[in-house]
């Protein structure tokens, strides 16, 4: 991934800096949503920052927004190397996570990474509760209670809720008791916590909100790709499977589970599951409330799952047809969330891509001239993360 950056901010004097200046630089950081097209089995992206010097002015970097990370496991650990990936001129940067592994834990998991590999950062321990992530200092607590993080103390703008149990607005609330501004749940959020999908729905965040939940990878990897079958053919109805790498709540060896089937090893067996990721793209896309129904299968890859959607459709239509309409999203307004294949790939060749989902077009089918079959690959780890930074960094321009 190559980074284009071409820009440093301005100050006019080394004072700390006003809200007035911290929104210049969030308004000018255009990282938002990376551009992206699909070459062989990456989607390469394009970032760039411009913002002009103001004349008679030192060119100094502006302060950021601080982000504290609830969670340091898979999405955790990705959100840091996802915001890694945008440059230095991003206008936030972690400065605390909270794990309970401690700092050794958290930094050689960080460093080293079984699907990942090993990160390239400059990653020291300074002390028993700091590390150093190419310089800038990051602090790690732990506490299982939210309303004890230090985020009132250490001015904490935005927290990303990564540990899957606080996703209902009492438990999220806890790090705005806590201190915190804004939170951002890397997980579908419960009862009234409002729900953006990246080149979807979050175009209506008013910022107003102070909890929002990037659905999940399912939810992202479905509802581009429904949108513009929804919004060129008209769904009447559908049902979706998705095929889903293994995932930590499953069980490495025959163990206790609250569903029985995911009690069992997750690399011997194809488990089937339940997803609400079907249902969850209504939340996002009122317009197919009721339409949409599904299920998972668990398999015995450790990342990269992909969506086979069939629908009926309102318009008459063919294959070529369908994958035209996904080129043009693809080639403008999903640019950098949706893409399009054409070569024979199979799922570790999706690995690192990252967009939201990847249409795989010679597995597209129309049965009849209403019944449209759409396979789609999706990277869970890294390609759903890019959203999440993607989300955090909108929620910081609109604050």
């Amino acid at each position: 991934r190559e980074l284009e950056l071409s820009t440093t901010l301005a100050l006019p004097h080394p004072t700390p800096p006003s809200i007035t200046t911290m929104a210049a630089a969030l308004s000018s950081f255009t990282g938002l949503k990376a551009t992206a097209t699909f070459v062989g089995a990456k989607a390469e992206k394009s970032l760039t920052v411009a913002a002009p010097a103001v004349a008679g002015h030192k060119q100094v970097t502006e302060a950021k927004l601080k982000v504290a990370i609830n969670g340091f496991g898979r999405i955790g650990r990705n959100f840091v190397r996802c915001l890694e990936s945008r440059g230095p001129d991003a206008p936030i940067e972690i400065v605390a996570l909270n794990d309970s592994g401690g700092v050794k834990q958290a930094t050689h998991l960080l460093k080293y990474d079984s699907i990942l590999g090993t990160f390239d950062a400059d990653i020291k321990i300074v002390d028993d509760t700091t590390f150093t992530l190419n310089g800038r200092t990051v602090t790690v607590v732990s506490s299982r209670n939210p309303l004890d993080l230090p985020w009132a103390e250490m001015g904490i703008d935005i927290v990303i809720e990564s540990t899957g149990v606080f996703i209902d607005e009492e438990g999220a609330g806890k790090h705005i008791t806590a201190g915190a501004k804004r939170v951002v749940i890397t997980a579908p959020g419960k009862g009234a916590i409002p729900t953006y999908v990246m080149g979807v729905n979050a175009n209506q965040m008013s910022g107003d909100e102070a909890i929002v939940s990037n659905a999940s990878c399912t939810t992202n990897g479905m509802a581009c790709f429904v949108k513009v079958l929804d919004e060129k053919f008209g769904i009447v109805k559908g049902m979706m499977t998705t095929t889903h790498s293994y995932t930590g709540d499953q069980r490495l060896l025959d163990n206790s589970h609250r569903d029985a089937r995911r009690a069992r090893a997750a690399a011997l067996n194809i488990v089937p599951t339940s997803t609400g990721a079907a249902k969850a793209v209504a939340l996002v896309l009122p317009n197919v409330k009721g339409k949409l129904n599904g299920i998972a299968l668990r398999v015995p890859t450790p990342n990269v799952s992909v969506v086979d959607l069939v629908v009926q459709t309102e318009k008459k239509t063919f294959a070529e047809e369908v994958n035209a309409a996904f080129r043009e999203a693809a080639a403008g307004e999903l640019n950098g969330i949706l893409a399009v294949a054409d070569e024979p790939l199979v799922s570790s060749d999706f690995k690192g891509t990252n967009v939201s989902s990847t249409v795989d077009a010679a597995l597209t089918m129309v049965m009849g001239d209403d019944m449209v079959k759409v396979v789609a690959w999706y990277d869970n780890e890294w390609g759903y993360t890019q959203r999440v930074v993607d989300l955090t960094l909108q929620v910081a321009e609109k604050m």
